[in-house]
C-alpha cells in the first residue's frame, strides 16, 4: 500500500506541477499576447489621441473687486476702452475699424480688436467664472480655441486665473504674450484710470 500510495505520489505529483507550470505559463502567454496585441493596435492608430497640445495658464491680480473685473471683460463699453489701451491697438498692429461688440447673453457673440478676435461666450457666472469659444484672425475657418476666466476674491483685490487649450499648435508663445499686452496690462491701466 504504501508502495501504492508513493508510486502515486511520484505519479501525481509531478503531473500536477507540470500542470499548474502550464496553465501558469499558459495564461501568461494568452495575457502577454492580449497585452502585445493592444500595443499594437494602439500604436498602428495614430489620429486618435494627440499629446501634443500647448496650453496657456497665466494669473494676474487686480486691485478691484471680482464684479469690476467681470464687467470690464463682459461690457462691451468698458471692453472697448480696454481695447483702445492694448499694445496691438496703440501699435496700429490692427486697425480701429470695426467696433467692440460683447454680447451680455450665454451664446451671445463678442468680437474685439478690430473683428481680429471673435468668438462666443459658452459660460458666463457672473462675478466668478466667463468661458469663451475664442478665434483669432488668420486660422481656418470654425477653428476655436477655449478661453477660460476664473475670478477668485484675494483679499480687496481679484485673482484672474486663465487657461486657454485648443488653439493651433506653434501659437502657444505668441498668444501667451498677446494676453500679457493685450488684456492683462490694458485691464491694468483701465482700472488705475478710475
Amino acid at each position: 500500500m504504501d508502495e501504492e500510495r508513493n508510486s502515486r505520489r511520484n505519479f501525481d505529483w509531478p503531473r500536477s506541477a507540470a500542470t499548474r507550470r502550464q496553465i501558469i505559463l499558459a495564461t501568461a502567454g494568452v495575457f502577454g499576447g492580449w497585452t502585445l496585441g493592444s500595443v499594437r493596435t494602439s500604436a498602428g492608430t495614430t489620429d486618435e489621441i494627440s499629446h501634443t497640445c500647448e496650453a496657456i495658464h497665466q494669473e494676474v491680480v487686480f486691485k478691484m473687486s471680482r464684479k469690476r473685473v467681470y464687467e470690464a471683460l463682459t461690457d462691451a463699453k468698458q471692453f472697448s476702452k480696454v481695447v483702445q489701451l492694448s499694445a496691438a491697438m496703440q501699435s496700429g498692429m490692427v486697425s480701429g475699424g470695426k467696433p467692440v461688440e460683447v454680447s451680455p447673453d450665454v451664446g451671445g457673440a463678442f468680437s474685439a480688436f478690430g473683428g481680429y478676435v471673435t468668438g462666443r461666450h459658452v459660460e458666463l457666472i457672473p462675478y466668478e467664472r466667463i468661458v469663451q469659444a475664442w478665434r483669432a484672425g488668420g486660422w481656418d475657418p470654425g477653428q476655436y480655441s477655449i478661453a477660460k476666466f476664473v475670478l477668485i476674491e484675494q483679499g480687496s483685490g481679484t485673482r484672474l486665473v486663465f487657461d486657454h487649450t485648443g488653439f493651433p499648435e506653434g501659437k502657444g508663445q505668441h498668444l501667451a504674450e498677446g494676453w500679457r499686452t493685450n488684456y492683462w496690462e490694458p485691464l491694468e491701466k483701465y482700472f488705475a484710470q478710475g
